[in-house]
């Protein structure tokens, strides 16, 4: 039963506003709400353009099921993606936390050091509460499988339930963004194009760099006898993310270690391995990634890590740069659009200007050639 017109004691522009006033607080509520699972939201997106070009090829240009291959794809984020990061993330704080438990070996070597430098700098409770306050702090950026289960299901979840709408309906999806964006055309087409050159920079690349990396570094050390290779490949694959010092962090005190051991001649290999091929090969990955993905500057990289993991934890490696270099596309987007509007309005009112100029011109000689001929 519709109300009398009569009995509405808001004005149009009342009405107006109201609306946008509840759009605004719902939406600041929706937004609120899915803050916890932010994660799981940005993770299907990066998914989705990393993974596009095969739904586009086998769907649209072979005429493959859109439904089946969806699933497939899925099964390949979870098999190849998601399963092993979760893995990599649960051996490295099992790794942390007895490292942080068991502090006797690293005091040794630190007295190790101290002793070959011929100085003290340190002190036992000291260092011990250094690993302690560390392995806390790792603890609280890497999610495990063991701890927070619940969670992890209900992000893993969200996040391949976002990525199947995605495939499922992806033109009403890409319509929508289109609508609603308040771009022009030619505009969204350079943010779609940028958007897929950085997902391919900071996680095709990245990871590409990363992985290569961590490898050369578990190799290296298992070569010349360092303890637990495989926990520093881990190590190394996490830390090649971060540009410039990345694996030297692990390789150079690695090498350190060994020196303390009294095993000079493994030490000095670790280092001639490290700087002349593990360098060099980021060196020539990071010229290749930059060729054929997209360049991203090392600041951006290294600001995008510093913010990304103290927010999304360490899938902030990926997401941190990410947004904070689509962040800067985006302003660059804005002050062009600002300047072309500044450069319309002008230039529109000056022809507009000269336009009634001339035909006041035109007038009057018009006038003044009746006036003679009269």
């Amino acid at each position: 039963m519709s109300l009398p017109a009569e009995t509405n004691i808001y004005t149009p522009r009342q009405r107006y506003l109201l609306l946008i006033a509840t759009l605004v607080v719902l939406g600041a509520l929706a937004l609120y709400g899915m803050l916890g699972y932010l994660t799981a939201f940005l993770g299907a997106g990066i998914l989705y353009v990393v993974l596009r070009p095969w739904f586009t090829a086998l769907v649209h240009k072979r005429g493959w099921n859109r439904t089946l291959v969806t699933v497939l794809l899925l099964i390949f984020a979870v098999v190849v993606l998601i399963i092993p990061f979760f893995a990599l993330t649960s051996l490295l704080i099992d790794k942390v936390r007895i490292v942080a438990q068991n502090t006797d070996q690293i005091l040794a070597t630190v007295q190790g050091i101290e002793r070959k430098l011929g100085v003290q700098v340190t002190q036992q409770a000291q260092v011990r509460q250094l690993l302690q306050q560390g392995a806390a702090r790792v603890s609280q950026w890497i999610p495990t499988l063991a701890s927070s289960v619940l969670n992890v299901i209900v992000i893993v979840g969200l996040m391949l339930f976002t990525m199947y709408y995605l495939f499922m309906q992806e033109e009403t999806f890409l319509a929508g963004l289109r609508r609603y964006l308040p771009f022009r055309e030619k505009t969204l087409d350079e943010l779609s194009e940028s958007l897929r050159n950085n997902v391919n920079a900071n996680v095709l690349g990245q990871g590409v760099v990363a992985l290569v990396q961590g490898l050369l570094t578990g190799l290296t050390l298992w070569i010349f006898g360092v303890p637990s290779p495989m926990f520093w490949t881990v190590i190394a694959f996490f830390m090649a993310f971060i540009p410039v010092l990345g694996t030297p962090l692990v390789w150079g005190p690695a090498a350190i270690y060994q020196f303390t051991q009294g095993h000079n001649g493994q030490a000095i290999g670790i280092l001639v391995v490290g700087v002349v091929v593990i360098i060099n090969v980021d060196n020539l990955l990071r010229i290749w990634m930059a060729k054929y993905m997209g360049d991203i500057h090392p600041w951006v990289t290294l600001v995008g890590l510093t913010l990304g993991v103290d927010i999304f934890g360490i899938v902030g490696l990926v997401i941190g740069p990410l947004l904070l270099s689509y962040l800067i596309v985006l302003m660059q987007v804005f002050a062009r659009e600002n300047r072309v509007l500044l450069h319309l309005v002008p230039d529109t009112l000056t022809g507009k200007a000269e336009e009634i100029v001339d035909e006041s011109v035109k007038v009057r000689t018009e006038a003044e050639e009746i006036r003679r001929t009269q």
